[in-house]
């Protein structure tokens, strides 16, 4: 079982950024009124942000990770690790971790990585980060997670192009000995991969003129092979049985009651169909499963960070929690977290 316990490793903030640029469901083209207002009662993203042309998640982390930064008054010599999750790095080549090591002026010391993960981003992000910090030898971290996901499909896909919202958070992780172990447990479905990709543009099948010639799937799907796709029955499919089981697990092995000792069940903001079912087959109390979907759509890897910085940020100000975060998606990847909080620092969320 791939499960770790992150020791001497705390959260010490979060905070997020979108761009300035909110679209409605209704404006999209591909939507009548009737279908927008459908969409918004179903799926429950009734809004989502979407960056300009020539602006990237890099761009929106910079600005997540200069306000952290500044919020907690740490010097940037002291940044020892700097981990950016992102499927729409600024280039193939090379790593935009390095990138962001020069933009933010971290020390030449700082260990950068990036790491693709798709929806997992956030929860591999403290994985790998908090098992470097874990020993003492390096004591800062940040993390940076984000997607331009909007842009990587087809503009004429009702199945994808609704769905996703564009942003960059940062989280900063500091070595603590006081700090209770974090928890996580990994798993991968690999076989499950075809089941959200991109065809074409990799070195697999590299991008030629066929990659740009459009299919209509029915249903208002519309797509070329360079384009991201959704099977959404088996996404849909997987989402509601692997994740769950392991959150089942989580709570089994260590021994945790789900109503007396989690505050908050974050789960990865897919859509409002998959988080209710979630909510449904755990049987979850509402009121500890905040919901920021319907204002910013699918953030990636981001979903869960986002679901602090907007939706609980109070509380993690003021007083310690414990959450259990549940994220599923590329790979097929799915993960359980619990993570035990102490009173942190929390910026609003952030538009540029």
């Amino acid at each position: 079982m791939a499960k770790w316990y992150i020791k001497n490793v705390a959260l010490k903030g979060v905070t997020g950024t979108v761009p300035n640029n909110p679209i409605k469901s209704a404006d999209l083209p591909i939507f009548t009124r009737d279908e927008a207002d459908t969409f918004d009662a179903t799926v429950g993203i009734k809004n989502r942000y979407w960056a300009e042309d020539g602006v990237c998640a890099s761009d929106m982390c910079v600005d997540a990770a200069e306000r952290l930064i500044a919020g907690l008054g740490w010097e940037k010599e002291s940044i020892d690790v700097l981990i950016f999750a992102s499927v729409t790095g600024d280039y193939k080549t090379p790593p935009t971790s390095g990138i962001l090591q020069y933009r933010l002026g971290f020390p030449s010391t700082c260990f950068v990585l990036d790491a693709p993960m798709g929806c997992c981003g956030c929860m591999y992000t403290i994985n790998i980060a908090g098992n470097l910090l874990s020993a003492g030898t390096a004591k800062r971290a940040i993390l940076l997670v984000g997607d331009t996901a909007a842009r990587m499909g087809s503009i004429h896909d009702k199945s994808r192009l609704p769905l996703f919202g564009d942003s960059g958070i940062a989280m900063a992780l500091e070595y603590d000995p006081t700090a209770e172990d974090i928890i996580v447990d990994m798993k991968t479905q690999g076989e499950g991969y075809a089941a959200l990709m991109t065809p074409h543009g990799g070195y697999r099948h590299p991008v030629t003129p066929e990659s740009f010639i459009e299919k209509d799937f029915g249903n208002g799907i519309i797509r070329a092979p360079k384009d991201a796709l959704i099977n959404g029955m088996d996404v849909f499919s997987f989402a509601i049985t692997r994740p769950p089981k392991s959150m089942k697990e989580m709570l089994e092995e260590e021994k945790l009651d789900k109503d007396k000792d989690i505050d908050y069940f974050l789960i990865h903001q897919a859509n409002k169909l998959i988080v209710d079912r979630l909510v449904k087959k755990m049987k979850l109390d509402p009121q500890k499963v905040p919901y920021n979907l319907q204002e910013f759509g699918n953030l990636g890897g981001a979903s869960i960070p986002m679901i602090m910085t907007s939706e609980i940020a109070e509380d993690l100000q003021n007083k310690p929690l414990t959450l259990m975060c549940s994220a599923f998606g590329l790979g097929l990847t799915w993960g359980t977290m619990v993570l035990k909080t102490k009173p942190m620092f929390v910026l609003p969320v952030n538009k540029i």
